[in-house]
């Protein structure tokens, strides 16, 4: 009896916890009923705004443009008449088998994928009666970019699909398929600072997979986080003012700010409209781009090595004179059996040697150097005298990357000895077989971003701070320490006073003397540096003014012979207009603009449909510099 009463009490108990149960999932808990309702929902990316770019007068450089993705879930969506379909979507057959060829090889058959991509808000309405008619068809909100004032696109950089590549090897797991990143410049470097973090978004959908409101009341949603911005050194007007200037040359234009490292303009000769990259063309135009034979995505201030032709005579005299091979005073005649060199007065002293760069007196200072007479054996004393001069020349900056804040910076290259050892065998050269080096010839190469820093390095009279495009990220403008630290020459201050002299009587009655502005002393050096392969090439640095320069600058213009000639002209045009936001000399500003040294070939246009209705035309062709001021 009591084993009856044992059993019945089990059965009852269970009919009670059922009954508890069965109550607290109906009545109490909405666990269930929420996830009853998650299998009518759907999951959005709700994507952050990226960080504002903004110039050093916080004038925006780089803003963003809201568009819109139409996303195809194909396993939903049930296409009677492709012919129809594709009409009413303004899509061509073929864009529709290559988004479900994609699918397929994905096996993505339930997962959202980009079918019709950076559509505008002229786009939505035009297609948004049609998602009615199909069921797992909806449009994703995105973000791109738009580059306010067209300029300073190698710098800039643009942003990109992220590849199959790079979404393997990121740390992390915070991009998917068909996300945006930076690709290159500003917008690659501090991809981290600009991107923000995505949040999340749960719509309900009804069996049409039309929306029908946000899940809960947003129960279930995150809250974008937007990117931080930048605010950078760039001087928006001076920058347009110097791409203006090299419009239809070759070269490189880089202006900082001694003090602080602060890069103020940044040129990369031909260049392109920095927008060609920021919309639904994007494909069409990089391949444009990428097969101009005049290779405007080349970032020449950062990848072109040049010869640095007769500036490197500067670094030569502060290093003959820290070693004390050579002072102020020393003089030497223009003995053209040693190296050719123009006609100018001659014996000079130090200062009127850099007056009138005179090749010979160099070969005799840099044999003073390398020829010091320690060793009995000339072939050591070369290789000591050779490593003297070599670590000195290197704390310039030269031969080494200066680590300026936008991707591939070369650095340069400044042989060792080592180097000469493998080419030539050990103790088997000597200074004959290196004495190009020494007016800035031979084995050297250096990028124009080295050169602008080498004429900050002498402003500052013995030191740099590396050289950044970027003064200040977030609303707390926070800046790395190494944008802060001082780099020195270890070459004593003292000596760079009489470099500036010499280098004030290049602009005044020397070698640029036409590029001379009254009420502003420029201390400068002009360099043609030799090229095998056609025309020299025109180099110019300077820093202005002598006492507390406020910029430093290198231009450098490929194939375009004497360095007085043309950088130049263009280098004391920019200092003009920095420092006094006017133009003087407008007869010399006509023939820098005039100056064509390559013709533009025929331009063909592409009109695009953006986000706000608006239709831009996007010029691809050879000369995609031809910016407006």
């Amino acid at each position: 009896m009591e084993r009856k009463f044992v059993v019945q009490g089990i059965f009852v108990l269970i009919a009670l916890i059922y009954i508890v149960r069965l109550f607290f999932i109906q009545v109490t808990s909405s666990e269930y009923k929420e996830m009853a309702q998650r299998n009518a929902t759907r999951r959005m990316i709700d994507y952050a705004p990226r960080g504002i770019i903004y110039d050093r007068n916080e004038k925006p450089l780089v803003t963003n443009t809201t568009v819109f993705d139409l996303m195809i879930v194909l396993k939903e969506t049930k296409i009677q008449d492709t012919a129809d379909f594709c009409q009413k979507l303004r899509i061509s057959k073929d864009d529709l088998q290559k988004v479900i060829k994609e699918i397929r090889k994905d096996k993505a058959w339930s997962r959202p994928t980009a079918l019709i991509k950076q559509l505008s808000f002229n786009d939505l309405g035009r297609i948004e009666e049609v998602l009615v008619d199909y069921k797992g068809l909806y449009t994703q909100t995105r973000i791109i970019r738009n580059y306010e004032k067209r300029i300073m696109a190698n710098a800039l950089g643009y942003i990109g699909e992220i590849s199959k590549k790079q979404l393997e090897q990121q740390k992390g797991n915070y991009y998917a398929k068909g996300d945006y990143l930076g690709i290159s410049g500003l917008e690659a470097f501090y991809e981290e600072e600009l991107r923000g973090q995505k949040g999340v978004k749960y719509l309900m959908v009804d069996v049409k997979g039309a929306e029908k409101g946000s899940l809960l009341n947003g129960k279930y949603d995150t809250i974008p986080v937007p990117g931080k911005d930048l605010y950078t050194s760039i001087d928006s007007d001076l920058q347009a003012y110097a791409e203006k200037l090299i419009a239809y040359k070759k070269g490189g234009i880089v202006a900082i700010e001694p003090a602080t490292g602060e890069i103020l303009a940044f040129v990369s000769a031909p260049t392109y409209d920095p927008n060609m990259l920021a919309g639904r063309m994007f494909a069409r135009n990089a391949m444009a781009l990428q097969k101009d034979t005049l290779k405007p995505l080349f970032n020449r201030p950062l990848m072109a090595k040049y010869p640095p032709g007769s500036i490197f005579k500067l670094a030569q005299a502060l290093v003959g004179l820290q070693l004390g091979v050579i002072n102020e005073h020393s003089a030497f005649s223009c003995n053209k059996d040693l190296v050719n060199c123009h006609n100018h007065v001659s014996p000079l002293d130090l200062r009127a040697s850099i007056q009138h760069s005179c090749n010979p007196y160099y070969y005799q200072v840099y044999k003073r150097i390398i020829n010091q007479d320690k060793f009995k054996d000339k072939f050591q004393d070369t290789e000591a005298g050779y490593d003297q001069w070599y670590h000195l020349v290197r704390n310039f900056g030269f031969g080494q990357k200066l680590g300026v804040d936008i991707p591939n910076e070369k650095a340069g290259f400044i042989p060792s000895t080592a180097f000469y050892d493998k080419v030539y065998g050990h103790h088997r050269w000597k200074f004959t077989t290196i004495y190009s080096l020494g007016i800035g010839q031979g084995e050297i190469g250096m990028v124009p971003l080295q050169m602008a820093n080498f004429a900050a390095c002498l402003a500052n009279r013995g030191y740099y701070i590396a050289p950044h495009f970027v003064k200040g990220i977030g609303k707390d403008h926070e800046l790395a320490e190494k944008y802060k630290e001082k780099h020195y020459t270890g070459i004593d201050s003292k000596y760079f006073d009489i470099i500036a002299d010499g280098m004030e009587r290049v602009v005044n009655e020397g070698t640029a003397a036409a590029s001379k502005i009254k009420g502003i002393p420029i201390c400068g050096k002009t360099g043609t540096a030799q090229n095998p392969h056609g025309e020299d090439h025109s180099v110019f640095i300077a820093f202005a003014p002598k006492e507390n320069p406020k910029i430093a600058i290198a231009v450098f213009v490929e194939n375009a012979g004497w360095g007085g000639a043309w950088a130049a002209p263009i280098a004391s045009l920019m200092i003009e207009k920095y420092l006094t936001d006017t133009i003087s000399r407008g007869a010399l500003e006509k023939k820098i603009l005039d100056k064509h040294f390559y013709e533009p070939k025929p331009v063909k246009k592409t009109n695009e449909v953006y986000a706000k209705g608006s239709i831009k035309d996007r010029v691809v062709h050879q000369s995609t510099l031809t910016n407006k001021m």
